[in-house]
Protein backbone atom coordinates (compact mmCIF):
# COMPACT_ATOMS: atom_id res chain seq x y z
CA UNK A 1 0.00 0.00 0.00
CA UNK A 2 2.85 2.49 0.77
CA UNK A 3 4.61 1.98 -2.44
CA UNK A 4 0.83 2.27 -3.56
CA UNK A 5 0.58 5.99 -2.22
CA UNK A 6 4.11 7.36 -3.38
CA UNK A 7 2.93 5.96 -7.04
CA UNK A 8 -0.28 8.03 -6.77
CA UNK A 9 1.60 11.11 -4.89
CA UNK A 10 3.65 11.24 -8.26
CA UNK A 11 0.71 10.82 -10.53
CA UNK A 12 -1.18 13.63 -9.26
CA UNK A 13 1.33 16.14 -8.90
CA UNK A 14 2.32 15.46 -12.08
CA UNK A 15 -1.17 15.53 -13.97
CA UNK A 16 -1.76 18.78 -11.78
CA UNK A 17 1.38 20.35 -13.71
CA UNK A 18 0.21 20.00 -17.01
CA UNK A 19 -2.42 22.38 -17.45
CA UNK A 20 -0.15 24.65 -16.28
CA UNK A 21 2.48 23.97 -18.28
CA UNK A 22 0.00 23.65 -21.54
CA UNK A 23 -1.37 27.10 -20.49
CA UNK A 24 -4.74 25.37 -20.85
CA UNK A 25 -6.15 29.13 -19.03
CA UNK A 26 -4.24 31.76 -19.43
CA UNK A 27 -4.86 35.57 -18.96
CA UNK A 28 -7.38 37.78 -21.19
CA UNK A 29 -5.63 40.07 -23.52
CA UNK A 30 -3.36 42.61 -21.83
CA UNK A 31 -4.75 45.99 -22.97
CA UNK A 32 -2.30 48.22 -20.70
CA UNK A 33 1.31 49.55 -21.34
CA UNK A 34 2.63 48.08 -18.32
CA UNK A 35 0.64 45.01 -18.47
CA UNK A 36 2.95 43.04 -20.47
CA UNK A 37 5.97 43.38 -16.99
CA UNK A 38 2.90 41.91 -14.85
CA UNK A 39 2.04 39.20 -17.03
CA UNK A 40 5.69 38.07 -17.56
CA UNK A 41 6.21 38.62 -13.53
CA UNK A 42 3.53 36.10 -12.87
CA UNK A 43 4.86 33.78 -15.91
CA UNK A 44 7.99 33.88 -13.79
CA UNK A 45 6.42 33.37 -10.02
CA UNK A 46 4.32 30.56 -11.86
CA UNK A 47 7.34 28.52 -12.86
CA UNK A 48 9.18 29.57 -9.98
CA UNK A 49 6.61 28.01 -7.69
CA UNK A 50 5.22 25.29 -9.60
CA UNK A 51 8.81 23.81 -10.29
CA UNK A 52 9.57 24.21 -6.36
CA UNK A 53 6.09 22.19 -5.69
CA UNK A 54 6.26 19.54 -8.14
CA UNK A 55 10.22 18.36 -6.94
CA UNK A 56 8.78 18.47 -3.36
CA UNK A 57 5.90 16.30 -3.91
CA UNK A 58 8.31 14.16 -5.70
CA UNK A 59 10.64 13.90 -3.35
CA UNK A 60 7.95 12.71 -0.65
CA UNK A 61 6.44 10.31 -3.07
CA UNK A 62 10.45 9.17 -3.30
CA UNK A 63 10.93 9.09 0.46
CA UNK A 64 7.22 7.27 0.98
CA UNK A 65 8.44 4.65 -2.08
CA UNK A 66 11.61 4.11 -0.11
CA UNK A 67 10.69 3.58 3.52
CA UNK A 68 7.07 1.53 2.68
CA UNK A 69 7.61 -1.77 4.01
CA UNK A 70 9.84 -1.17 6.69
CA UNK A 71 9.27 -3.08 9.60
CA UNK A 72 9.24 -1.54 13.05
CA UNK A 73 12.82 -2.54 13.71
CA UNK A 74 14.09 -0.87 11.02
CA UNK A 75 16.73 1.70 12.27
CA UNK A 76 15.56 5.53 11.15
CA UNK A 77 18.15 7.61 10.30
CA UNK A 78 18.25 11.83 11.53
CA UNK A 79 19.00 14.31 9.22
CA UNK A 80 22.28 16.26 10.36
CA UNK A 81 21.15 18.77 12.82
CA UNK A 82 18.19 17.80 13.70
CA UNK A 83 14.81 19.22 13.23
CA UNK A 84 16.38 22.66 14.11
CA UNK A 85 17.93 22.35 10.88
CA UNK A 86 15.38 22.13 8.60
CA UNK A 87 13.98 25.07 9.82
CA UNK A 88 16.53 27.26 9.45
CA UNK A 89 17.29 26.09 5.80
CA UNK A 90 13.19 26.29 4.86
CA UNK A 91 13.31 30.04 6.17
CA UNK A 92 16.31 30.79 4.24
CA UNK A 93 14.83 28.99 0.90
CA UNK A 94 11.74 30.76 1.48
CA UNK A 95 13.06 34.23 1.86
CA UNK A 96 15.64 33.86 -0.68
CA UNK A 97 12.64 33.04 -2.96
CA UNK A 98 10.18 36.03 -1.56
CA UNK A 99 13.28 38.48 -2.13
CA UNK A 100 14.28 37.20 -5.46
CA UNK A 101 10.74 37.39 -6.80
CA UNK A 102 10.40 41.08 -5.07
CA UNK A 103 13.89 42.22 -6.70
CA UNK A 104 12.59 41.09 -10.30
CA UNK A 105 9.25 42.45 -9.73
CA UNK A 106 9.68 46.01 -8.25
CA UNK A 107 10.36 47.30 -11.27
CA UNK A 108 6.64 46.49 -12.80
CA UNK A 109 5.08 47.47 -9.66
CA UNK A 110 7.04 50.60 -9.92
CA UNK A 111 5.53 51.43 -13.03
CA UNK A 112 1.87 51.42 -11.70
CA UNK A 113 2.51 52.79 -8.32
CA UNK A 114 5.83 54.53 -7.56
CA UNK A 115 6.36 56.45 -10.70
CA UNK A 116 4.65 59.72 -11.21
CA UNK A 117 1.75 59.78 -14.07
CA UNK A 118 2.63 61.83 -17.07
CA UNK A 119 2.02 65.66 -16.65
CA UNK A 120 -0.50 65.33 -19.65
CA UNK A 121 -2.74 62.37 -17.58
CA UNK A 122 -6.40 62.50 -17.60
CA UNK A 123 -7.23 62.85 -14.30
CA UNK A 124 -10.45 61.34 -12.92
CA UNK A 125 -12.14 60.77 -9.70
CA UNK A 126 -13.58 57.35 -8.77
CA UNK A 127 -16.44 56.92 -5.88
CA UNK A 128 -17.06 53.24 -4.84
CA UNK A 129 -19.69 52.81 -2.38
CA UNK A 130 -22.28 50.04 -1.57
CA UNK A 131 -22.97 48.58 -4.34
CA UNK A 132 -21.65 51.38 -6.90
CA UNK A 133 -18.77 52.92 -8.65
CA UNK A 134 -19.17 56.33 -9.88
CA UNK A 135 -16.83 58.65 -11.69
CA UNK A 136 -16.03 62.14 -11.83
CA UNK A 137 -14.67 64.57 -15.04
CA UNK A 138 -13.44 68.01 -14.62
CA UNK A 139 -15.72 70.28 -17.10
CA UNK A 140 -14.41 72.62 -19.15
CA UNK A 141 -12.80 74.96 -16.58
CA UNK A 142 -10.25 71.73 -15.85
CA UNK A 143 -11.27 72.06 -12.10
CA UNK A 144 -12.83 70.09 -9.55
CA UNK A 145 -15.66 71.19 -7.46
CA UNK A 146 -15.20 70.27 -3.57
CA UNK A 147 -17.16 67.57 -2.12
CA UNK A 148 -18.98 67.77 0.47
CA UNK A 149 -19.57 64.76 2.58
CA UNK A 150 -22.82 66.12 4.24
CA UNK A 151 -24.25 66.92 1.10
CA UNK A 152 -24.02 63.60 -0.55
CA UNK A 153 -27.99 62.75 -1.88
CA UNK A 154 -28.23 59.82 -4.33
CA UNK A 155 -32.02 60.31 -4.56
CA UNK A 156 -31.11 63.59 -6.09
CA UNK A 157 -27.85 62.18 -7.78
CA UNK A 158 -25.54 64.01 -6.08
CA UNK A 159 -23.25 61.18 -5.31
CA UNK A 160 -20.20 63.34 -4.93
CA UNK A 161 -21.71 65.93 -2.45
CA UNK A 162 -21.38 68.75 -4.82
CA UNK A 163 -22.66 72.18 -3.71
CA UNK A 164 -22.67 74.20 -7.80
CA UNK A 165 -24.63 76.88 -6.02
CA UNK A 166 -21.44 78.05 -3.99
CA UNK A 167 -19.06 76.08 -5.40
CA UNK A 168 -18.44 77.63 -8.95
CA UNK A 169 -15.95 74.85 -10.17
CA UNK A 170 -18.51 72.79 -9.22
CA UNK A 171 -20.76 73.24 -11.55
CA UNK A 172 -19.38 71.70 -14.82
CA UNK A 173 -18.14 68.42 -13.34
CA UNK A 174 -19.49 65.40 -15.17
CA UNK A 175 -20.37 62.51 -12.97
CA UNK A 176 -21.19 59.42 -14.94
CA UNK A 177 -22.13 55.52 -13.96
CA UNK A 178 -19.25 53.94 -16.32
CA UNK A 179 -15.74 55.34 -16.71
CA UNK A 180 -14.82 56.47 -20.63
CA UNK A 181 -11.56 57.01 -21.44
CA UNK A 182 -9.30 58.01 -24.16
CA UNK A 183 -7.34 55.47 -25.73
CA UNK A 184 -3.50 55.83 -25.76
CA UNK A 185 -4.09 59.03 -23.01
CA UNK A 186 -2.51 58.17 -19.78
CA UNK A 187 -4.72 57.94 -17.07
CA UNK A 188 -4.94 59.18 -13.52
CA UNK A 189 -7.54 57.71 -11.53
CA UNK A 190 -7.95 58.30 -7.80
CA UNK A 191 -9.99 56.45 -5.43
CA UNK A 192 -12.80 57.36 -2.97
CA UNK A 193 -14.71 55.11 -0.76
CA UNK A 194 -17.58 56.60 0.58
CA UNK A 195 -18.27 54.10 3.57
CA UNK A 196 -16.30 50.35 3.21
CA UNK A 197 -14.10 48.79 1.60
CA UNK A 198 -14.19 47.89 -2.33
CA UNK A 199 -11.56 46.96 -5.03
CA UNK A 200 -11.35 48.59 -8.35
CA UNK A 201 -10.39 45.46 -10.73
CA UNK A 202 -9.95 45.22 -14.51
CA UNK A 203 -8.08 42.12 -15.68
CA UNK A 204 -7.27 43.30 -18.80
CA UNK A 205 -5.85 46.09 -17.62
CA UNK A 206 -4.22 44.19 -15.31
CA UNK A 207 -4.71 46.27 -12.18
CA UNK A 208 -6.34 45.68 -8.84
CA UNK A 209 -6.30 48.31 -6.47
CA UNK A 210 -8.25 48.73 -3.04
CA UNK A 211 -10.40 51.74 -1.90
CA UNK A 212 -9.21 51.83 1.82
CA UNK A 213 -11.93 53.78 3.65
CA UNK A 214 -10.34 57.32 4.66
CA UNK A 215 -7.70 57.34 2.51
CA UNK A 216 -7.26 58.82 -0.67
CA UNK A 217 -5.74 56.54 -3.17
CA UNK A 218 -3.89 56.84 -7.17
CA UNK A 219 -3.14 54.94 -9.50
CA UNK A 220 -2.20 55.56 -12.91
CA UNK A 221 -2.52 53.16 -16.38
CA UNK A 222 -2.84 53.92 -20.88
CA UNK A 223 -5.18 51.82 -22.07
CA UNK A 224 -3.64 50.80 -25.60
CA UNK A 225 -6.88 49.02 -27.12
CA UNK A 226 -10.59 50.92 -27.57
CA UNK A 227 -13.33 48.56 -26.50
CA UNK A 228 -15.54 48.26 -22.93
CA UNK A 229 -13.96 46.03 -20.33
CA UNK A 230 -15.53 45.08 -16.98
CA UNK A 231 -14.51 46.74 -13.38
CA UNK A 232 -15.33 44.41 -10.59
CA UNK A 233 -14.97 44.96 -6.87
CA UNK A 234 -12.85 41.92 -5.76
CA UNK A 235 -13.71 42.91 -1.73
CA UNK A 236 -16.63 41.49 0.11
CA UNK A 237 -18.41 44.89 1.01
CA UNK A 238 -21.68 43.28 1.94
CA UNK A 239 -24.88 41.34 0.93
CA UNK A 240 -24.84 43.91 -2.70
CA UNK A 241 -21.24 42.50 -3.19
CA UNK A 242 -22.13 40.28 -6.46
CA UNK A 243 -23.68 42.66 -8.20
CA UNK A 244 -21.36 45.36 -7.75
CA UNK A 245 -19.81 46.43 -11.07
CA UNK A 246 -19.35 49.07 -13.46
CA UNK A 247 -17.75 49.33 -17.04
CA UNK A 248 -14.53 50.71 -18.65
CA UNK A 249 -15.07 52.08 -22.00
CA UNK A 250 -11.60 52.98 -24.09
CA UNK A 251 -12.89 55.57 -26.77
CA UNK A 252 -10.79 56.97 -29.82
CA UNK A 253 -10.21 60.41 -28.95
CA UNK A 254 -12.93 62.40 -30.66
CA UNK A 255 -15.34 59.26 -29.84
CA UNK A 256 -14.21 60.73 -26.10
CA UNK A 257 -14.77 64.31 -27.06
CA UNK A 258 -18.10 63.50 -28.26
CA UNK A 259 -18.78 61.31 -25.05
CA UNK A 260 -17.72 64.33 -22.52
CA UNK A 261 -20.12 66.74 -24.68
CA UNK A 262 -23.00 64.43 -24.47
CA UNK A 263 -22.74 63.97 -20.42
CA UNK A 264 -22.26 68.02 -20.09
CA UNK A 265 -25.62 68.07 -21.90
CA UNK A 266 -27.63 65.71 -19.64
Amino acid sequence: MGKLFAVTIAIIAILSAIPIVMNYWGPPPDISTHGFAIDEQMKATMWEAGIAFLSSQLILALFVWLHAGRDRSYKLKTFPGGAKGLVIAAFVLVGTEILALGVVGQKAWATVYFDPPDKDALTIQAQAGQFAYYFRYAGPDGKFGVPHPDKIDEGNQNFFGLDPENDVPARDDIVAGELAIPVNHPINLLLHSKDVGHSFYVRELRIQQDFVPGLDLAVHFTATKAGQYEIVCTQLCGLGHYNMKAYLTVLSEDDFQKWLKEKSAQ
